[in-house]
């Protein structure tokens, strides 16, 4: 068991299938991943286990575990044997100590639970990251617009425009606290204000799209008062919604659907190919949301958490 020794072992470390294997290189050279990040188990020249971690460029720890994989053609006591035996290893020769492990996700297709072998490789990796002491935090829809898809046009309800200064946002983002659905702001609120919960969110993700801010919107009504925002971006793989809020006195009145559309036409207007989003399993209003805007639920993803 052991990292790989740099890109020219790349064919041997995607042996096993996944859907990131075609973004490994790329990462690699722009510095989402390194070579002392991505592990495996081997017997002689056949890989029976793989994980790897990522991470925001320029950042000298992990952010997340986004691949673990075993080969399937083991039974299955050997499959999570191997696996617990890599992950261990691993994890404690690349995530500091001292602090809860990263979060490990994985990209499963929207009916894994429908299909005995796709529901099998889904639990197969749960158990192994359960055994090395992490516990299901969430389920989310992974979500796609896709070009020709019609957008609504705009109601007149209300008007859009850019953030008038860096601090508008995350104060609105602090009221979008109240109330939410999210599973990873709502723990964030069991830690910390929402004003820093909002302040740290805006500052390690927000504030690090390279995508120009003028595409981000506050929706106002005709007053000028807010009534919710959305946020536009590409995160270096696809266009994205990277966050949608109505503000709380403002829900029950539809205004989520002609913000997600604005925010929606921004990036069709870029021309871009596609464009992703996800939501919570349990959020209800923001998955109808984006399915009555045309979205199309094509995946999902398990998150799965250190305490």
């Amino acid at each position: 068991m052991r990292p790989i020794a740099g890109r020219e072992e790349l064919d041997l470390f995607s042996r096993l299938p996944y859907v990131l294997n075609e973004e490994l290189a790329d990462d690699l050279a722009q510095g989402h991943r390194r070579p002392e990040w991505m592990w495996v188990a081997l017997l002689g020249n056949r890989l029976l286990a793989r994980a790897a971690w990522w991470s925001r460029v320029g950042s000298d720890t992990p952010f997340n575990l986004d691949i673990l994989d075993v080969d399937d053609s083991l039974s299955a006591a050997e499959r999570v044997k191997i696996g617990v035996r890599l992950l261990h290893t691993a994890m404690s020769a690349t995530v500091p100590g001292g602090s809860p492990p990263p979060e490990y996700s994985r990209f499963i297709p929207p009916d894994w639970r429908d299909k005995a072998a796709t529901r099998s490789v889904v639990e197969d990796r749960m158990a192994i990251v359960e055994h090395v002491g992490a516990r299901l935090f969430v389920e989310r829809l992974r979500l796609e617009w896709r070009p020709r898809t019609p957008i609504p046009e705009p109601s007149g309800r209300l008007a859009f425009r850019p953030p008038r200064d860096r601090a508008e946002l995350p104060a609105l983002m602090t009221q979008a606290l109240d109330g939410t659905l999210d599973a990873h702001s709502r723990r964030d609120l069991t830690r910390m204000s929402a004003a820093a919960a909002a302040t740290r969110h805006y500052e390690d993700e927000l504030a690090r799209y390279t995508s120009p801010r003028d595409w981000w919107r506050i929706a106002v009504l005709p007053d000028g008062e807010p009534v919710g925002f959305v946020v536009p971006a590409h995160n270096g793989y696809n266009a994205i919604i990277a966050y949608l809020a109505v503000l709380p006195r403002h829900r029950g009145h539809g205004y989520i659907d002609d913000i997600l559309a604005e925010g929606t036409r921004v990036l069709a207007e870029q021309d871009v190919s596609r464009v992703r989003a996800s939501t919570d399993l349990g959020n209800l209003p923001m998955a109808n949301a984006f399915r009555r805007a045309g979205y199309v639920n094509f995946g999902r993803e398990i998150k799965m958490a250190w305490s």
